[in-house]
C-alpha cells in the first residue's frame, strides 16, 4: 500500500478499511511493513535471554583498554548488582541515576536496576553540579552511580539521602561498586511491563525545560522489536558504541539492541576521530551508529584514506538531518551502505528507518517502522496534509512514552486528541511511504513571512569544498522578523564572500545569508545536534 493510499485511512485501528475518513476523524499514514509482535516480559529478560548460551563470548569491549565482559559475566554482574541494590532498599518504583561515559559496566548498572524493578535516569558527564542536582531532584533519584573522575562532581550535586556508588575505586564518602556485587541471586520483583518504568531520560520535547520521559519496559521492547525488523543485527555483528549511552540513541538503538542480538559491542568513553578509525580496524566493526558530523568526517577527513574500514557493512545516521551529498560521499569513500533513521526520546526512540535493501534517496529518514502510525499536519492550523506537503510530524505506536514525569500539563500538550505525539519536527512523506525531515519547528527562520530552513542552507554550505562544518541561525531583524546568519569551519582557506555567493547561486533570494562568520568549531550536543542557542549568544562584531 502506498502512502497516498494509507493517507485515506481513518484514525481507527491500523488495519481499518481505506477510503474517505469519517467525519471529525483525521487521516493518517501507516507503515508499509507488517506489524511485529512485541516481546512479552521485562526488558532485561529479553536483552539478556541468550547470555547463558553465549557464555564466554565478548559482550562488551572497552576500545581503549581492551577490558572485556563476556555475556555470562554481564548477566551475572547485572543480577548481582540488582541484588545488591535490593539489599539497600531499592525496588519497584525506585530511581537510580548514572553519571558516566560509555564503559563496559554501563549495561551492568542499567540492567541491574531493571532487574531490581527500578528505573534509570541518565546524566550527561559534561553537566555542572547544578544541572545534575536539578535532574536528581526532579527524578527523585536516591542512588547515583559514577566513575572516579566524576566523583567530586557527583558529591557537589548530591542532596540529602543520595547514595553515591563509584565504579573502579574506593572514595571516601561513597560506596564502591564492588560492594554491591555480592554474588546473590538476581531479585525477581513483580513487574508490569506495560506500566512500570525502566528508563527516565530527560528531553525538552518541543518546547521548554527538560522533562522526565517515562519509558516502560514495553516501550523500550517495542522500539527494539520494530527497529530490528528492518536493521537485522545478528551474533556475527560488532557494533561500535561511540554515541553516549546517556542519550536514548546510545541506550536503546545501540546498547540494548546489540546485546539483545548477541553481538559484540565496543565502547568508546569519548569521541576522537582517530580513535574511532582505529577501533573499527582493530575490532573489525561491522555496524556503525553515527550522527551527521561523524558521517561528514568519514566523507572528508584525510585520515580515512589510510584506514582499513572494509569490515563495515553499514552506517546508520540519526539524531539530526543528513544531506544526500554527504551521505553519498561517505558511502563511496568507505564502501558500505549509509542510511538514516529517525526518532526521539519520547518514542524510545525509533519511529522510522531505511530498510537495508531499500533504494531510498539518501536524504530520506526511511519508512514508518512496523506498528507505527504518523500524521502530518499544518503546524499553524492542525489540518492534515497530503503526501509531498511539509508539516509537523505526529506519531502513535507502542514505543511512545507514557508521558512526562510529574508534568500532566506538558503531557496533555504533547498529544493530540487521538493519542498522536507532537514531534515538533517538520517533514513530508512521498508516495512510496518514505519520510523526509526538514527541520525543527522552533529552528525555522521567519523572514518577511517566508520560512527559511537552516538545515537546507547548512547542507549547501557543507557541499562547498572549503567547508568542514556549518550552522545557520536566525537573528532578530525588527519588522522583517529574522535574518539568516551562517557560521562555517574552514577545512582550507577561502574568502567568506565566495562561500556566501556559492550558497546564493543555489537558493531563492530570501534564503540568502545576511552574514557569514568563520569559527573554529560548531557547538554541538553529544549526539551531534547544533547548539544554536550558543551561537546566538556569541558577541557580534
Amino acid at each position: 500500500m502506498t502512502a497516498a493510499e494509507t493517507a485515506a485511512r481513518s484514525a481507527g485501528s491500523p488495519g481499518g478499511a481505506s477510503g474517505t475518513a469519517p467525519q471529525n476523524r483525521r487521516p493518517f499514514f501507516t507503515s508499509r511493513h507488517v506489524d511485529v509482535t512485541i516481546p512479552p516480559g521485562t526488558l532485561s529478560g529479553h536483552v539478556l535471554r541468550h547470555a547463558a548460551a553465549l557464555g564466554g563470548k565478548p559482550a562488551v569491549i572497552d576500545a581503549a583498554t581492551g577490558d572485556t565482559l563476556s555475556y555470562a559475566e554481564l548477566a551475572a554482574a547485572a543480577g548481582s548488582f540488582g541484588a545488591g541494590l535490593a539489599a539497600r532498599g531499592f525496588g519497584r518504583g525506585s530511581v537510580l541515576a548514572i553519571l558516566a561515559p560509555n564503559i563496559p559496566d554501563y549495561p551492568v548498572v542499567f540492567h541491574g536496576v531493571a532487574l531490581a524493578g527500578g528505573a534509570v535516569t541518565t546524566l550527561n558527564p559534561l553537566w555542572t553540579p547544578g544541572e545534575i542536582a536539578g535532574q536528581l531532584r526532579s527524578s527523585r533519584a536516591r542512588w547515583l552511580v559514577t566513575v572516579p573522575p566524576l566523583a567530586d562532581t557527583a558529591k557537589a550535586a548530591a542532596g540529602d539521602g543520595l547514595e553515591i556508588i563509584v565504579v573502579g575505586a574506593q572514595i571516601p564518602g561513597t560506596v564502591p561498586f564492588s560492594a554491591l556485587l555480592a554474588g546473590s541471586a538476581a531479585p525477581a520483583p513483580a513487574i508490569d511491563p506495560a506500566m512500570d518504568l525502566v528508563a527516565l531520560p530527560y528531553s525538552s520535547g518541543t518546547t521548554g525545560l527538560p522533562k522526565g520521559v517515562m519509558l516502560t519496559h514495553r516501550n523500550l521492547l517495542a522500539s527494539l522489536a520494530v527497529l530490528d525488523s528492518v536493521v537485522h543485527l545478528s551474533e556475527d555483528d560488532v557494533a561500535l558504541a561511540v554515541l553516549p549511552f546517556f542519550h536514548i540513541y546510545g541506550m536503546n538503538v545501540i546498547m540494548n539492541p546489540a546485546l539483545a542480538a548477541g553481538a559484540t559491542m565496543v565502547t568508546m568513553a569519548r569521541f576522537e576521530f582517530g580513535a574511532l578509525l582505529r577501533a573499527i580496524e582493530q575490532y573489525r566493526v561491522t555496524v556503525l551508529y553515527a550522527v551527521p558530523p561523524i558521517v561528514n568526517a568519514l566523507a572528508r577527513h584525510l585520515a580515512v584514506a589510510g584506514a582499513d574500514l572494509s569490515s563495515l557493512r553499514w552506517i546508520m545516521s540519526a539524531a539530526a538531518p543528513l544531506d544526500a551529498g554527504t551521505a553519498s560521499a561517505c558511502a563511496r569513500r568507505v564502501g558500505c551502505r549509509v542510511f538514516q533513521a529517525y526518532g526521539m526520546t519520547e518514542a524510545s526512540p525509533a519511529v522510522t528507518a531505511t530498510p537495508i535493501d531499500d533504494d531510498a534517496p539518501l536524504d530520506s529518514i526511511g519508512t514508518l517502522l512496523p506498528n507505527t502510525e504518523c500524521k502530518i499536519v499544518d503546524a499553524a492550523t492542525g489540518q492534515p496534509l497530503a503526501p509531498g506537503q511539509d508539516g509537523e510530524l505526529l506519531f502513535r505506536g507502542p514505543q511512545i512514552m507514557h508521558g512526562y514525569h510529574d508534568d500532566p500539563a506538558s503531557t496533555a500538550r504533547a498529544f493530540d486528541s487521538e493519542g498522536f505525539y507532537h514531534s515538533g519536527d517538520i517533514g513530508h512523506i512521498d508516495d512510496e511511504g518514505r519520510l523526509f525531515l526538514v527541520d525543527r519547528i522552533k529552528e525555522l527562520i521567519k523572514y518577511k513571512g517566508y520560512q527559511v530552513v537552516p538545515a537546507e542552507l547548512e547542507a549547501i554550505l557543507l557541499s562547498h569544498p572549503a567547508v568542514a562544518d556549518a550552522a545557520v541561525i536566525g537573528l532578530p531583524a525588527g519588522a522583517d522578523g529574522e535574518i539568516p546568519k551562517g557560521f562555517v569551519v574552514l577545512a582550507t582557506p577561502a574568502p567568506l564572500d565566495e562561500i556566501s555567493s556559492y550558497l546564493a547561486e543555489r537558493v531563492a533570494p530570501y534564503k540568502n545569508l545576511r552574514a557569514l562568520e568563520a569559527v573554529t568549531e560548531i557547538p554541538r550536543s553529544a549526539t551531534g545536534k547544533i547548539l544554536r542557542r550558543v551561537l546566538k549568544e556569541r558577541p557580534t562584531g
